[in-house]
């Protein structure tokens, strides 16, 4: 091998190890924002089911509140 095509080698090895770093920075990024959308998905289901509690709670309050109620003329 003459000494240009061995700095061409080195080179391409270089370039392959920057590519893989790069990639494995990348893998992680993802990895955190999915463990991320995750937390979230999470939070906005537990967000949703005490919404929909409180709804109801409320609903049957205003209900019973109705029938319990003294009209306004006693």
């Amino acid at each position: 091998m003459n000494n240009q095509e061995e700095e061409r080698l080195v080179n391409m090895e270089i370039k392959i190890t920057q590519q893989e770093d790069l990639l494995e920075s990348l893998n992680q990024a993802v990895y955190r924002q999915q463990k991320k959308l995750d937390e979230l998905e999470a939070l906005c289901t537990a967000l949703a089911g005490r919404i929909k509690d409180m709804a109801a709670l409320a609903a049957g309050s205003a209900g019973q509140r109705a029938v319990d109620e003294r009209p306004p003329h006693y």
